[in-house]
């Protein structure tokens, strides 16, 4: 961590526990993200990275312990903290009889884009991602990166201060895994995203 540390983490998680009946998958783990960083959260498959940023992302309560996202405790401001996160997880949510502009136009209204916005904001977000000529085709005929990059794109349409990004790059060829860490880093230098990732690889 280079220059100044701000005084406030943007995200804080103290002593976070997540149990399924006898099992520990989750034991006692803190967390600390501080504004503007791009934090890697790295570990082997089964280590538990998915199960704290589904927690962090308010999507699994947990056992115990406290976290706070962009201010906001996880459990009890769950709405808050969704409307400051965006988050690409590891099973994409896509329909595959929509096209990618389709996909990008529904979460722009579900996340209560004005409706002169979500035109401009969807193709913005379809080139930034290289999906322009693939736009009007359907997802399911989208290769891996295809679906990863669209992804990324439906996390960052309502301009979250906080990206979330479990795993990103698994599965996705040497093109594709560039291409989207070309991309979260121009977002972090440029648009000030705080970037949270897990990954398995070292080398990321």
């Amino acid at each position: 961590r280079g220059g100044r540390r701000m005084v406030d983490p943007l995200s804080v998680a103290r002593n976070l526990v997540m149990r399924f009946g006898e099992f520990c998958e989750v034991d006692g783990i803190d967390v600390e993200v501080r504004r503007g960083e791009s934090f890697g959260f790295l570990g082997p498959n089964g280590a538990g990275k998915s199960t704290t940023v589904l927690m962090l992302t308010t999507l699994l309560p947990p056992t115990a312990g406290t976290a706070r996202v962009g201010g906001y405790d996880v459990v009890k401001e769950g709405p808050k903290v969704r409307s400051v996160i965006g988050a690409a997880l590891q099973e994409a949510a896509l329909d595959p009889m929509l096209t990618g502009r389709d996909h990008l136009r529904l979460q722009s209204t579900l996340q209560g884009i004005s409706r002169a916005e979500r035109k401009p904001r969807s193709q913005e977000l379809l080139d930034r991602v290289g999906l322009t000529e693939a736009a009007d085709r359907k997802v399911g005929g989208y290769s891996g990166g295809m679906k990863r990059r669209l992804d990324l794109a439906l996390a960052l349409v309502h301009r979250p201060r906080i990206l979330f990004l479990d795993e990103p790059t698994t599965g996705l060829d040497i093109q594709s895994r560039t291409a989207l860490w070309v991309e979260v880093a121009r977002l972090a230098r440029e648009d000030g995203v705080t970037v949270f990732l897990t990954t398995q690889y070292l080398e990321e």
